[in-house]
């Protein structure tokens, strides 16, 4: 078998680079034919180009061909880049179902090599039977079970799903078959929380995948999970009908399990909407509707209090069944109606012959005001502690972005330094008038024609600041690592006045060259060129100075608070971070 497998393999790769070869010649020939037009054209540049364009041609055609060697044609780029899960490439081959490819990588390594390489994972702890399994890939699944033992191919992933459970969660039947085929003690596994793959395969209404699980082994439906509930739980929750039935058939029994609150499937079936379920749990035994749980309440208090009017009215049809049944706080159904439900709730419960429960004496009333304010008070405590989290998620976020926005900040001055640098340094070479090239009487070789004139001394002291001054910032950012926010913060501080200086005194040197190149008869231009900078420049600092000021007061000001604040407060929200800043969608600083 191994032999033809072989054989239909190497046949099918020299048919591929039979077929490769062809196209390419093919292709070289039309290629090589047009090149030699456009370079007969063009010249010897032409030429050039267009072999560059015959080697990238000749390039991305060996790429294309390898992609083409797998098995079913071409796959998504999403499935042959290893991307964030960090695959291997028998991850890749396993999750494209490429069986050619996975054999192919298989049969390089010996025994115990390849055993290595299936127990490796990826960063989602995923094997490559895992990600064969969840995209039911069964022929790559069975390949794989002939390397491995029942401890390598249970091994789970960081969801907690080993490839049996996960092939149960997607409904892959076939990879289901396959495994059990190999490992019929693969349907026993559970995870953390006791979970069988019956479980999963139930919770997604997979009815196939339940038979098959229940006809391999039909005791699956009595395993309970942690908090005691049954399969049979979870497809009555989740209104699973045909699951509910193939699990009642095979053991009616299981409609009397209760969980650790005393529930029953029916129980969990009433919180629901879906009355079919509800009547096939009471067909095997209508007694199921009396049992209690641990609070005392029946299926009929269940349904009453989440008020679907359908399910109520299903079960007070039902004869035996005893509508004024009274739980541990003294209630029957129509108290509940009244307190909780609606009008309709309430006459179809009195049209049953159901009827109020007996006054409460004092001491059992006080005993249910404690538990109800018990009961408050805990749900209030658990709804602080996810609104703190949430808060604290939210706070977080904001943390993030306001560091990021002073990255980029930073990131902004160094590059706005080094442009003005740039400016700076160029400028001092292009005066006016260019330079003395020969030597004369009183200037010296090299020197400005301007060099006396006040305007270009004046340029010559503002360039040479601007220069120095975003010099000295360049090299501050590319010298000083700063890990905390508020020296952060400060740096940018520092950097951003630094910055204002430099904008500042590179404005003033090229309006008092304004001067000298308009020359004495249109100086009004440069005295508009004065204008519209200064009234521009002290606008926007004038401006930046005001934002930066009022920021500063309103920090000063939430300081204050923070101060003057209670110690109970500060305890309520002892976060510190949630006082650092207060949220603003931009400052200045």
């Amino acid at each position: 078998m191994e032999k033809q497998v072989s054989f239909r393999l190497g046949k099918l790769e020299k048919q591929t680079s039979v077929r490769g070869v062809m196209e390419k010649h093919s292709s070289f020939r039309g290629e090589r034919h047009m090149e030699k037009q456009q370079s007969f054209r063009g010249g010897g540049m032409e030429k050039q180009k267009s072999f560059r364009g015959l080697m990238e041609k000749q390039k991305s055609f060996r790429i294309a061909m390898e992609r083409q060697l797998s098995f079913g044609g071409e796959r998504k780029k999403s499935k042959e880049s290893p991307g964030k899960r960090g695959d291997s490439p028998l991850h890749l081959a396993a999750r494209g179902g490429n069986l050619l490819k996975v054999i192919d990588i298989l049969q390089r390594f010996d025994a115990n090599a390849i055993r290595d390489w299936l127990s490796k994972k990826n960063q989602e702890g995923e094997t490559a039977l895992y990600v064969a399994a969840e995209n039911g890939h069964a022929l790559v699944v069975e390949e794989f079970l002939k390397h491995l033992d029942l401890q390598t191919a249970s091994i789970a992933a960081n969801n907690g799903y080993d490839p049996f459970h996960v092939a149960a969660k997607q409904g892959q039947l076939d990879v289901l078959k396959v495994l059990l085929q190999s490992f019929p003690n693969l349907v026993m596994t559970t995870d953390a929380s006791n979970s069988t793959a019956l479980h999963t395969a139930a919770a997604q209404g997979h009815i196939d995948v339940v038979n098959l699980l229940l006809d391999a082994d039909s005791n699956l439906a009595k395993i309970a999970r942690n908090n005691g509930k049954t399969v049979l739980h979870t497809a009555a929750r989740m209104g699973h009908l045909e699951v509910a039935k193939s699990l009642l058939s095979k053991d009616p029994s299981i409609g009397f399990r209760a969980d650790l609150k005393g529930q029953t499937a029916l129980h969990m079936a009433v919180k629901g909407k879906n009355v079919e379920i509800v009547q096939e749990l009471i067909k095997p035994d209508p007694s199921v509707l009396c049992l209690e749980d641990s609070k005392g309440n029946t299926p009929l208090h269940i349904a009453t209090r989440k008020g679907c009017i359908q399910i109520v009215s299903c079960l007070v049809s039902i004869d035996g069944i005893n509508v004024n049944a009274v739980n541990k706080a003294g209630e029957t159904p129509l108290d509940i109606a009244v307190k909780f439900g609606t009008p309709e709730l309430v006459a179809v419960l009195k049209e049953a012959g159901a009827c109020n429960g007996k006054p409460p004496t004092a001491a059992k009333q006080l005993k249910q005001t404690v538990s109800d304010i018990k009961h408050d008070v805990e749900s209030q405590i658990q709804q602080t502690r996810q609104t703190g989290f949430r808060v604290k998620k939210i706070v977080k976020r904001i943390k993030k972005l306001h560091i990021s926005g002073l990255n980029n900040a930073i990131n902004s001055a160094t590059v706005v330094a080094v442009l003005i640098a740039t400016v700076a340094f160029a400028a001092i070479f292009t005066v006016p008038g260019q330079y003395v090239e020969v030597n004369t009487p009183g200037n010296s070789l090299g020197e400005a024609h301007i060099a006396k004139d006040p305007a270009f001394i004046i340029f010559f002291l503002f360039d040479s600041l601007a220069l120095f001054i975003s010099l000295a910032v360049v090299v501050v950012q590319t010298s000083v690592v700063v890990i905390e926010e508020k020296a952060k913060k400060q740096l940018m501080f520092v950097i951003n006045k630094l910055m204002w200086l430099a904008c500042v005194s590179i404005s003033i040197a090229f309006i008092s060259l304004t001067y000298v190149v308009v020359g004495a008869h249109e100086r009004w231009l440069a005295v508009y060129a004065t204008v519209i900078g200064s009234s521009i420049m002290l606008t926007t600092i004038g401006s930046m100075c005001y934002c930066v000021v009022r920021h500063r007061l309103e920090e000063s000001k939430m300081r204050s608070i923070r101060r003057s604040e209670t110690p109970r407060s500060v305890s309520m929200s002892s976060d510190p971070e949630l006082y650092n800043e207060k949220y603003k969608r931009m400052y200045a600083v």
